[in-house]
């Protein structure tokens, strides 16, 4: 009896400890996403009265924006790149109050804002903006929501608690995981940390990304590292791209997507538009079409598929595959890493070698 007493206490202990390690957890979250928050908004009025001070306001403008972003981002990092001072100064124009934010800021986070920055019409982004703070959304569900025109929808619908129940049910998975704490990049950014290796969680996708980084550094001719999980954001949109590459005799970009299982349609759909968008957000002049190279885990014969867009299948045959590692290559460095994996975490053996049939 005295021992289960003791397991009992000690099963309380483990759930009050659980309780205040999770506080403290949203506590730092909530605090560093709400001075991001504040910080942002602060940074956009100061560019707009900056900009009120110029005679050209809009070539003025696009100066001072350009001349900011080389300033800031040397010293703080790509969380102040030309894109993200724009959507600073946007923000400030679309929130010039400052209660406003500061009223809605302890439930909603930097994604919460940008996606309310796509709602021309003032009325139905100040509604989803009381909205999304008082139902608590979590930015995914903010996004859906203003996606499939949910303000107007319930405005319009004779009875709305089917639209509300509607909305609910579809937006219940996006509920889970709020708070992602400094492993959300944006965060990291924020903060000045570099969200690379450091970030990375100890598993076995973390393992092969590391290898095949140094693989193709070293297998590869004249590839240049550039970033692991870099930050991509789009006017809907915000994604992770695996490891970036710059391979200086061909003079483009290579990217890297990693997906632990078969690769499907919607994969291959997936490297196709990171391609599209680097070459829309990061080619320079005198740059070559974007590479990408999707992986996967398994052992099959789509071990590796090479990505290049613009109907470029000349230049990708007869000049691109001469500095790439071959599929073969590639896939046996990938079983190679798998198995040094498993060596070294045994217990995992068993569930990874299921996955892999």
């Amino acid at each position: 009896m005295e021992k289960e007493n003791m397991i009992a206490a000690y099963q309380l202990m483990i759930t009050d400890i659980r309780q205040i390690i999770i506080s403290g957890q949203e506590y730092a979250y909530n605090a560093a996403s709400k001075a991001m928050v504040l910080t942002y908004w602060q940074v956009g009025r100061r560019i707009v009265e900056q900009e009120q001070e110029g005679k050209e306001r809009a070539e003025y403008g696009k100066a001072l924006i350009e001349t900011l972003s080389g300033e800031l981002t040397r010293e703080f990092g790509k969380s102040y790149s030309k894109r993200n001072l724009q959507y600073f100064r946007k923000f400030y124009l679309a929130f010039p109050d400052r209660e406003i934010v500061n009223a809605c800021v302890h439930n909603l986070n930097w994604t919460h804002f940008r996606s309310l920055l796509r709602v021309s019409d003032e009325d139905a982004r100040i509604w989803y903006l009381h909205e999304a703070t008082s139902e608590g959304w979590s930015a995914r569900t903010l996004d859906r929501n203003i996606g499939t025109q949910y303000y107007y929808r319930l405005l319009q619908a004779p009875q709305k608690e089917k639209v509300i129940a509607e909305m609910r049910q579809k937006t219940e998975k996006y509920q889970e995981n709020k708070f992602e704490l400094i492993k959300n990049p944006v965060v990291a950014e924020f903060l000045g940390y570099r969200a690379e290796d450091a970030f990375a969680e100890t598993d076995l996708e973390s393992a092969i990304l590391s290898h095949i980084r140094d693989f193709l550094m070293e297998m590869g001719k004249g590839f240049a590292f550039v970033a692991r999980q870099q930050h991509i954001v789009t006017d809907t949109q915000e994604y992770y791209i695996d490891l970036v590459f710059y391979n200086i005799e061909l003079k483009c970009y290579v990217l890297v997507d990693l997906k632990m299982g078969t690769i499907t349609h919607q994969d291959v759909g997936q490297i196709d538009m990171y391609v599209r968008m680097y070459d829309e957000l990061k080619r320079k002049e005198g740059d070559n079409p974007t590479l990408g190279i999707l992986l996967c885990s398994e052992t099959s014969e789509d071990i590796a598929r090479y990505s290049v867009l613009h109907d470029n299948e000349r230049l990708f045959m007869s000049k691109y595959l001469t500095y790439l590692p071959t599929k073969e290559q590639l896939r046996t460095e990938i079983e190679r890493q798998k198995e040094i994996f498993y060596m070294q975490h045994p217990t995992l053996q068993e569930r990874g070698g299921a996955r892999d049939e």
